[in-house]
């Protein structure tokens, strides 16, 4: 009977430590976002790679560019390995939505409409935006002028859903590269863009026969992971990196070394 007591209570003790183990076991492979990151020792993050400044390829091949710097230093702030994955922008989203890639560095404009989808970092980057024409044009000068004109820009960007809101209709690209073409050849009236990657444009490409007609307030960009309470740990982590980074003048170094320009403040 005692040795019938032994071998009971020694089976309850067992299942008792398979129970724990399997707990244990299952926090460390469920937990959040963050955790799971550092348990993996890598963040996965979504860029274009042909967005310059932003992301972009340089003489050598390699990805360069301030999203790709500002990736690389949060990954460092987290004790991980940035890894970047390629796609083109109407990607971006979907996949961090879809849990494909942990979060985004690619210049994404803060909108509400984004985040009732998204939860967003702290504003990094303040943007201008431009109106872009070919040097001919003569018909548009603000963005008013729009109306019944055509423009080119990438699917689900914000700067498409400005063209359609002042009554353009829009042909969808997947670069700056492309959408200068398409102007230049006249295929469309216009584009609006970031002003840092149009001046940047025109660096690379002195002999464009384009214009910038207006300069316009842009967007606050931001880092997007996908919108649950499971990447709310890594939001906060990541803005603690940002505020270090912000206060110690890394991001100012990063924004005039693309942008030649401190954008990292609102506009006064």
């Amino acid at each position: 009977m005692k040795r019938h007591l032994i071998r009971a209570a020694s089976l309850l003790m067992c299942g008792m430590l398979l129970l724990a183990l399997g707990a244990c076991g299952k926090s460390a492979s469920q937990g959040d976002l963050l955790s799971r990151i550092k348990d993996k020792g890598e963040l996965i993050i979504a860029t274009e790679g042909d967005w310059a400044p932003w992301t972009y390829h340089d003489e050598s091949d390699a990805l360069v560019g301030l999203d790709v710097e500002l990736g690389k230093l949060i990954a460092d702030g987290l004790g991980v390995k940035a890894v970047f994955q390629e796609t083109d922008w109407d990607s971006i989203l979907t996949g961090v939505k879809s849990g494909r890639f942990d979060i985004a560095c690619n210049g994404v404009g803060y909108t509400e409409k984004r985040a009732e989808d998204y939860n967003f970092t702290q504003t990094y980057i303040y943007t201008q935006m431009g109106l872009v024409v070919r040097s001919d044009n003569s018909d548009i000068l603000t963005v008013n002028d729009l109306a019944g004109k055509t423009t080119a820009n990438s699917p689900s960007s914000t700067y498409a859903e400005i063209a359609e809101q002042y009554g353009a209709t829009v042909s969808f690209v997947n670069t700056i590269q492309e959408t200068m073409t398409l102007l230049e050849q006249g295929r469309v009236d216009a584009t609006i863009n970031s002003m840092e990657s149009i001046q940047d444009y025109l660096i690379q490409h002195p002999e464009a026969k384009v214009k910038v007609v207006q300069v316009l307030p842009g967007e606050e960009m931001v880092i997007p992971a996908r919108k649950d309470a499971d990447t709310q740990s890594l939001i906060r982590a990541i803005n603690e990196i940002l505020d270090a980074a912000r206060k110690d003048g890394r991001l100012r170094d990063l924004s005039e070394k693309y942008f030649h320009l401190d954008l990292t403040q609102p506009a006064n």
